[in-house]
């Protein structure tokens, strides 16, 4: 396999736009995919990545507000809150200030370090693969500096989870870069998923299964919704993530023999998790949502709509019909290693990644088939800002008040 170099950071928020989580976006919410090309104002050349952002756009130094100027033009903010997540293959942070129920976005970034590079054959994490954690961290470092947080929050996930020098790996990440991590189970990588992509789920339905294709591992939380308020009644990890099927399958997974036994060898790890919780026979039934969150699905859509470059906002919330995901899918796996590396929703950083992921995504739907799957660009640094800034307002003493935007 042909390494991959570390990426320059892929930054959002330029204009600090809102996120609101307790809605769909406007130009995209509840619609249904056919692949039919996107509407001209949602696209503009660029590169879309695991954690989706226009690449050319550096964030402002927005700063805190200056106590000792009266400037009417000047914005406004509250107590910023940062959430890292440095999983398998990526490192990413997040930085927001509190806005009503939700939270408006002062800056992100998500760089490709592979940091389980190797991992699922030595059982640890190699120098090489720390050495670019560690860089991509200072860098968040470097963000961090440039305002006061109020709190930071530092996960890590499946690598740190398996490799057997994670712990002692992390104590030299607080050593170098002040960053306290923590290394979270499997079930509170579900829960703050599905923190997250909750307000995409309609009330009316009886049931979610909502699905995390990662790096390192595949998250599964089965989820039953009573009158819009979920609850988490079922959860899998699986060993299977992009980066593990890419180091494992290599060439082969580019060829049609080698793409069907991956889908095959992930179909096989689901079946222990259906046979506990019955869920095509509660599809069939009706009232099942299907609901996922990664670099694969957001992929797929953007490919579906034919964005010509990645826009959150014309992806997260759309709901992804079953054969306008097939068709994406197959389109991928027609362009081959050199055609990946040119589309604007994949690019060389990623080409080694993409049909892993799809291998995964054709698994889950081949299992448990629904109409459409509802695409979800938010994840665990959302879900880690939201139980920050809600324990915050605990610590304050403030009333959550549902009519503040």
């Amino acid at each position: 396999m042909m390494p991959v170099q570390a990426t320059a950071e892929l930054e959002t928020a330029a204009q600090c736009d809102e996120v609101r989580l307790d809605e769909t976006c406007p130009d995209s919410a509840a619609s249904n995919l056919t692949g039919q090309a996107a509407s001209p104002d949602l696209a503009s050349p660029g590169q879309a990545s695991p954690d989706p952002a226009p690449p050319s756009l550096a964030p402002p130094d927005l700063g805190a507000p200056d106590p000792g100027r009266s400037d009417p033009g000047r914005r406004v903010f509250g107590p910023a809150f940062a959430a890292l997540d440095l999983g398998t293959n990526n490192c990413r942070m997040l930085v927001g200030t509190p806005s009503g129920d939700s939270f408006r976005v002062l800056d992100s970034f998500s760089r490709i370090v592979r940091l389980g590079e190797g991992l699922h054959s030595t059982g640890c994490l190699n120098d090489a693969a720390m050495d670019r954690a560690i860089c991509a961290l200072h860098a968040c470092a470097g963000r961090l500096a440039r305002r006061p947080v109020r709190q930071v929050r530092a996960i890590a996930t499946e690598a740190c989870r398996r490799a057997t020098n994670g712990p002692a790996f992390l104590c030299r990440v607080k050593q170098e870069t002040g960053f306290d991590f923590g290394i979270i189970s499997s079930r509170e990588e579900a829960e703050l998923a599905l923190e997250s992509c909750t307000p995409l789920l309609p009330c009316g339905d009886r049931r979610a299964l909502l699905f995390d294709i990662g790096g390192g591992s595949t998250e599964l939380a089965w989820v039953r919704l009573t009158d819009g308020h979920p609850e988490l009644i079922g959860y899998e990890s699986l060993p299977v993530g992009v980066v593990t099927l890419a180091e494992r399958w290599g060439g082969a997974g580019f060829t049609e023999d080698g793409f069907e036994a991956m889908v095959a060898d992930v179909a096989e790890r689901l079946q222990p998790f259906e046979k506990v919780h019955c869920i095509a026979r509660e599809m069939r039934g009706g009232g099942v949502r299907l609901l996922g969150t990664s670099g694969t699905v957001t992929t797929l859509a953007g490919v579906a709509l034919k964005l010509e470059r990645y826009r959150r906002m014309a992806v997260d919330g759309v709901e992804l019909c079953s054969q306008a995901a097939a068709d994406a899918l197959a389109h991928l796996r027609a362009l081959g290693r050199e055609g990946l590396m040119l589309h604007p929703c994949v690019g060389p950083d990623r080409v080694e990644f993409v049909l892993p992921g799809c291998a995964v995504f054709a698994a889950i739907t081949r299992v448990w088939p629904a109409p459409h799957v509802i695409v979800a660009d938010r994840g665990l640094r959302e879900g880690m800002l939201l139980r920050l800034m809600r324990a915050d307002r605990l610590r304050q003493g403030r009333r959550r008040d549902p009519c503040r935007s």
